[in-house]
């Protein structure tokens, strides 16, 4: 470790700047991906949601997966989180107008999602048993 310190300037290369850092779809796939985000934002298009119907709605997702996922979502700017009163006050959650401009992407998703759900099942199994997560009807109202 010594050495290091002691290390001549330019013994070691520069570490290259980060190839994707400018790239669009990282920066999508930053804002909006992962496994629960796209749905998230699909259920807030639809109305304000407190923590705890979004954690039934959303169910079999964690506690603190579903908040780390709305603190991110809120850190992009994408939602908007709203305390009404005191604590232990209920909170809600609602989309930023940020938020709604993410709304096309989350329709393509779900129609892409459906259409592939009808490609790789049989067609009685794709509509067969709604869940909590069903999302049939569209997002964009």
């Amino acid at each position: 470790m010594s050495r290091d310190k002691m290390a001549r300037p330019g013994a070691y290369p520069a570490t290259p700047a980060d190839p994707l850092a400018e790239c669009p779809l990282h920066a999508t796939f930053a804002a909006v991906g992962g496994k629960w985000k796209l749905t998230i934002l699909y259920w807030l298009a639809r109305e304000t949601h407190h923590f705890s119907a979004l954690l039934r709605r959303l169910a079999p997702i964690a506690h603190k997966v579903l908040t780390e996922q709305l603190r991110e979502l809120e850190a992009d700017g994408l939602v908007e989180r709203i305390k009404s009163g005191p604590v232990p006050a209920p909170v809600h959650y609602q989309l930023t107008a940020y938020g709604r401009s993410v709304l096309p992407l989350v329709e393509d998703a779900r129609l892409w999602g459906l259409a592939h759900l009808q490609r790789t099942r049989a067609p009685c199994a794709v509509m067969a048993a709604p869940t909590p997560l069903h999302c049939a009807g569209p997002a964009i109202r």
